[in-house]
């Protein structure tokens, strides 16, 4: 890759860690369902008017729409409005490579080799170390939904390589249509109009600033970058820049919202994050080499777009 593309993949998974320092901050202006569904909105509204139609099966959009919007965001977001520390949550995520490889096998048939099952063996560990942590540090409801976000992540991981979306952009704008009203619903039924309005009715230029961000600077530009980048070089040379999501996640956490960072903390980033690099790795088969047609990525989320096969990018922002 060329210096300026690999400073270009760096500030892409800078993005989308620092984005959940910047929903953590969200969270204190608006209720987690109606926050999530007004950032598929702001993204979705004006950006459809410039990629044009979409380029895959409507099938395919909706129900990548429904796993990574409404599940895998509204879980995230409800997960951090619970307790689930910001730094803590972009580690967490990283664990959907794991089900990514599973729901793969499942329902693609695709084997995962020796390497990644370890990779998978160590990031599962990693999670327990991280599990034990949170258990002493903060209510364990957060961390499991964040759990379950990762594992919506992996559906919606499955379902776009089903689709194979031949322009990442246009399929990540049009996938953003899809989780508005469902969310709108939620968040209505769960939320109460009461507390939806009162948010509404007090945006600031920080609500203002944090919809923006996480609906133009991660959904817009990070995955138009990330899916550009993918286009121009092999996931295999894009893929581990998006490892680097958590570190940004967690030093940025530390850094603007005074998140601790334990030692347990610190065992469970490098169990993860080793284990999700071991997962990414390319596939081999009786220790020959399986290589893949590079395809597109997922739509979201910084969390960034993800391969299905042998590569995982962070793939959707969260």
């Amino acid at each position: 890759m060329r210096p300026a593309h690999i400073a270009l993949a760096a500030l892409v998974a800078a993005l989308l860690g620092v984005n959940f320092v910047v929903i953590d901050i969200g969270l204190d202006h608006f209720p987690p369902l109606l926050f999530s569904a007004l950032r598929f909105l702001v993204a979705a509204l004006p950006a459809v008017f410039l990629v044009g139609r979409p380029k895959v099966a409507w099938k395919w959009i909706v129900g990548v729409g429904l796993a990574l919007g409404v599940a895998k965001f509204g879980l995230l977001f409800t997960g951090m409005d619970r307790g689930a520390p910001a730094g803590l949550s972009s580690l967490i995520l990283q664990i959907q490579a794991v089900f990514t490889a599973l729901f793969a096998f499942a329902a693609l048939g695709e084997r995962p080799g020796r390497v990644r099952a370890v990779g998978m063996a160590v990031a599962l560990g990693g999670i327990a170390v991280a599990a034990i942590d949170e258990g002493t540090a903060g209510p364990l409801l957060g961390f499991s939904l964040c759990i379950a976000a990762a594992a919506f992540w992996g559906v919606s991981n499955v379902l776009t390589r089903k689709a194979s979306p031949p322009d990442a952009l246009n399929f990540m704008v049009w996938v953003s249509t899809v989780p508005v009203l469902p969310l709108l619903a939620l968040s209505l039924l769960l939320e109460g109009p009461s507390r939806d309005m009162a948010a509404l009715r007090s945006l600031d230029w920080t609500g203002v600033g944090v919809i923006v961000y996480v609906a133009w600077v991660t959904t817009v530009f990070g995955f138009g970058a990330w899916g550009w980048l993918l286009r121009r070089y092999p996931a295999s040379s894009v893929a581990p820049f998006s490892l680097l999501v958590p570190v940004f996640g967690m030093s940025s956490a530390a850094l603007f919202l005074g998140e601790p960072v334990t030692p347990l903390r610190w065992c469970a980033a490098a169990l993860l994050v080793g284990g999700v690099a071991l997962t990414s790795l390319p596939g081999t088969r009786g220790g020959r080499v399986v290589r893949r047609a590079p395809g597109p990525t997922a739509a979201t989320p910084p969390h960034p777009p993800a391969r299905v096969t042998d590569e995982q990018p962070a793939g959707r922002p969260a």
